[in-house]
């Protein structure tokens, strides 16, 4: 069978699962480093809207993106659930600031389709397919793609 953007069909995959706009969101384990609640945010004069800040993580500065505004959705509200999840991106931190973490999901690559040009007013773009479970859909969000700009 042919290798996809997620894996080949008889690989497991584990989803950290989360919300994000009211949307339930998926990443790929593999491509988070790690999931906090350091808010101590700088602002950035002149910087894109859904870039929240940068903070200071043991040393490293993160750049903080709200997952919501760069997807086109409501901005993330800020509550006591909300979360960074810290991703490596061509050997830089970047911080996606989310409304909630859910649970860590397992599925098979055979069982993720192909992501519709449009999910509930997100960019498709965004997405590399989508994954159903029996209670909900998650979108498996593209890192690299989201990232980009």
């Amino acid at each position: 069978m042919a290798e996809t953007t997620i894996g080949t069909s008889s690989q497991d995959l584990e989803f950290s699962t989360f919300y994000v706009g009211g949307a339930l969101c998926g990443i790929n384990i593999l491509n988070i480093q790690e999931i906090n609640k350091h808010f101590d945010i700088t602002q950035v004069p002149q910087a894109s809207d859904y870039i929240e800040g940068i903070l200071n993580l043991r040393g490293r500065i993160v750049t903080i993106i709200d997952l919501g505004k760069k997807l086109g959705l409501e901005p993330v509200n800020k509550d006591k659930d909300n979360r960074n999840i810290i991703v490596n991106s061509d050997d830089e931190h970047i911080g996606l600031l989310v409304d909630g973490i859910s649970d860590v999901v397992l599925a098979k690559a055979e069982n993720i389709e192909p992501a519709p040009s449009n999910i509930g007013g997100v960019k498709g773009k965004f997405f590399q397919g989508v994954l159903k479970t029996e209670k909900q859909l998650i979108g498996i969000l593209d890192i690299d793609e989201v990232l980009k700009e």
